[in-house]
């Protein structure tokens, strides 16, 4: 008999989850890597997509270390000619992404959502009745939004608790 292989999907909205671990008292930082690693053992991710929200020049170090931890990086489009600070705001790319994916029918199974952005909540909702959602991962309580105490506890959790393993300069080094 053969063993079905999964095929799960995971969306990271970069800003949240760099602000989630970023702030508070209990600050560290995510080794991309390391998480990469984490998501493809834990929750059988083939592919890995983390959107941020513009591109700029100054970022391309960033932008070569997300892509050699194995992410497949996503910029949110922008007018050119936008005058001032061009806000990062991902949420609805990261829905489009996955609604067009299950529309064209793409073979995945599951979806692992990072971000604690209550904007996700339908999605979520949604995916859940589809049999299509894995798990959402917090970057931290804080940033986890109200909207999400109805889902049972199996559809979350926060990556302040696996920190040991997928922060930089931690022990539990997954290689």
């Amino acid at each position: 008999m053969k063993i079905k292989q999964e095929n799960n999907l995971a969306f990271v909205d970069g800003q949240n989850l760099y602000l989630g671990t970023i702030t508070g008292k209990n600050k560290w930082v995510v080794d991309l890597e390391k998480f990469r690693i984490y998501l493809s053992r834990k929750y059988k991710v083939k592919k890995a997509y983390y959107f941020l929200g513009y591109i700029n020049g100054s970022y391309q170090g960033l932008y070569d270390e997300i892509q050699e931890a194995g992410f497949i990086l996503k910029f949110r489009e922008h007018n050119t000619i936008m005058i001032g600070e061009k806000k990062g705001n991902v949420d609805t790319d990261i829905i489009f992404s996955i609604m067009e994916k299950m529309y064209r029918r793409e073979k995945f199974d599951k979806v692992i959502l990072v971000s604690g952005d209550g904007d996700y909540k339908q999605l979520v909702d949604f995916l859940i009745k589809e049999n299509k959602f894995e798990k959402i991962l917090f970057p931290n309580k804080k940033f986890a939004s109200s909207l999400y105490r109805q889902i049972t506890r199996v559809y979350y959790d926060y990556l302040e608790n696996i920190r040991y393993k997928v922060g930089k300069n931690q022990k539990g080094d997954l290689r």
